[in-house]
């Protein structure tokens, strides 16, 4: 094919190209179901968002909104699933602040943070609580502090190793001369039925799925790892202001696409996130389980989980966490 020939063909092989995410996003999102896929399993905070959003997200866009449980190794499991998938906007993670954590803490992940996954909005942030059940012997955060000099230690539950608050309750031993023992659960459910029922002494959680049980006086808060103290809890004091100044460990919910999604989907889809979060039932919902919605656009909500990325892996790397 001669050159006068093969310019025009080529010119318009590239137009339709940049056609096609176009129109794929046209016909978004009539071809089928909308699938969340909700990192932790069920009972957890990240399960929670997700199902808080479902309903709400479908009226919006009109079509059918479902929630899969894909649970394991701090939520890497269901972020691989969704790294993986079709990059056509059916299929979208609904991750915790784990995911900021992984990159730095689990060797060979199966897929890259920053490359395979985009944002699509950062729903909030929340303080996390350290609670114990309502029999138990640690009566203020003082307390916990006396054992943690002990030889025996205190043992704490989280929602699974490398979670932020594993890491948080890992830093404020380590750098005070403190033992604490870990004891992971997979999630944030299975965590709380074993700290109500008194079978871990001590639990680390957001305000989303610890405040339920505080405030049906099964569990009793000692401490929260925000620099300021959480709206919904003002009688409880701070990790900072109990002698740690500058300590802070916020809890994190963010919805990611694959990364290759064309941009218009990603962007309609966050429309419909943040116009959800303005419904005034679901804020107060959000807000009544001490979720400070940030909301914004994916390009900030990129720039959000690649700071915490940064932040995380350098406490990892000082403080020579292992997963368990």
């Amino acid at each position: 094919m001669n050159r006068k020939k093969f310019l025009p063909l080529l010119l318009a092989l590239m137009c339709l190209a940049g056609l096609a995410p176009a129109a794929q996003a046209q016909e978004w999102p009539g071809k089928q179901p909308i699938k969340l896929v909700a990192v932790f399993p069920p009972g957890g905070s990240v399960d929670q968002v997700a199902r808080l959003l479902a309903p709400h997200l479908q009226q919006e866009l009109g079509q059918n909104v479902i929630v899969e449980n894909k649970g394991g190794a701090s939520g890497s499991i269901g972020a691989a699933q969704v790294a993986a998938a079709a990059p056509d906007g059916y299929t979208f993670a609904v991750v915790f602040d784990t995911h900021g954590v992984n990159p730095s803490l689990i060797p060979n992940l199966p897929f890259d943070s920053r490359k395979d996954l985009t944002t699509v909005v950062v729903v909030g942030t929340s303080p996390m609580v350290l609670a114990t059940h309502a029999g138990s012997e640690f009566k203020t955060f003082a307390d916990v502090l006396a054992a943690g000099k002990t030889a025996k230690g205190a043992s704490y539950g989280s929602i699974g190793s490398g979670s932020l608050g594993h890491l948080a309750m890992a830093l404020l031993g380590k750098n005070n001369g403190m033992n604490f023992v870990h004891v992971p659960y997979k999630g944030g459910g299975p965590l709380m039925n074993d700290a109500v029922a008194g079978h871990v002494p001590l639990a680390i959680g957001s305000v989303f799925v610890v405040k339920p049980h505080i405030d049906s006086k099964r569990l009793r808060p000692l401490a929260v790892t925000s620099s300021k103290r959480a709206r919904e809890l003002p009688d409880v004091p701070t990790i900072a202001e109990s002698g740690f100044a500058g300590f802070e460990a916020p809890a994190w919910w963010a919805v990611l696409a694959p990364a290759k999604t064309p941009a218009p989907i990603v962007k309609r889809m966050n429309e419909a996130i943040n116009k959800v979060m303005k419904n005034p039932d679901v804020a107060k919902r959000l807000e009544t389980q001490g979720i400070d919605v940030l909301g914004g656009t994916p390009q900030a909500g990129q720039a959000f989980v690649e700071h915490q990325m940064d932040i995380w892996a350098k406490v990892v790397k000082d403080n020579d966490i292992k997963p368990d």
